[in-house]
């Protein structure tokens, strides 16, 4: 690979994520259904055809910011790495970060609310995402129970539905609040109060 060849991946790289960031940004402010493509060009400096060298469709482009997302989540919860108490534990690491990036927290909660509607181009991601989300941090319940550190009386399946709900809600407290909602302390606090280890 030439020197020129790979300054032009390294340019389209750099183009692309300034796209994803300007996407996520709008989506967050207008709503996935509000947002246009003209502008996310426009804010890039771009042309409408030059955004669409890149995402062909607005659909292409809301997944792609939504992968985004889970791909830095992805590293923090990491199942085949962090099990049982370490998995619920890393979960409140996760708000940790959410607090620091209100921007994709607000698309994430826009669009998650848009997307219940099955015709939403997000309905199949947000479906999938819940279903893989609820599975792991029941399997990270049931895993602490075979190692004696959950509470007798608390079933892993209702628990993990409970978590993802309270995560998802506190997300919303935490936007309408200003950030002034712990997200992380209240997660460590329903968490802590299942299990028989400290926490």
């Amino acid at each position: 690979m030439t020197p020129e060849t790979r300054r032009g991946y390294a340019k389209g790289r750099a183009r692309r994520t300034e796209i994803l960031d300007q996407a996520m940004a709008l989506f967050g402010e207008a709503g996935y259904r509000g947002a246009s493509l003209r502008v996310i060009a426009t804010r890039c400096g771009i042309s409408h055809p030059g955004l669409l060298h890149h995402f062909p469709t607005k659909e292409a482009l809301l997944l792609a910011v939504l992968q985004r997302r889970d791909d830095v989540d992805d590293a923090w919860l990491a199942p085949s790495v962090n099990r049982g108490v370490e998995h619920l534990r890393r979960l409140t690491d996760l708000a940790e970060l959410n607090a620091q990036r209100r921007g994709i927290v607000e698309l994430f909660s826009v669009v998650a609310a848009a997307a219940t509607s099955p015709d939403h181009p997000a309905h199949a991601y947000f479906e999938n995402r819940y279903r893989t989300s609820v599975a792991n941090t029941e399997r990270a319940y049931a895993e602490a129970r075979e190692d004696g550190t959950l509470r007798p009386d608390t079933d892993p399946a209702t628990a993990a539905q409970q978590l993802i709900a309270l995560m998802d809600g506190l997300q919303i407290q935490w936007l309408i609040s200003d950030c002034a909602t712990d997200m992380a302390g209240v997660l460590r606090a329903h968490i802590r109060a299942q299990l028989t280890v400290e926490f």
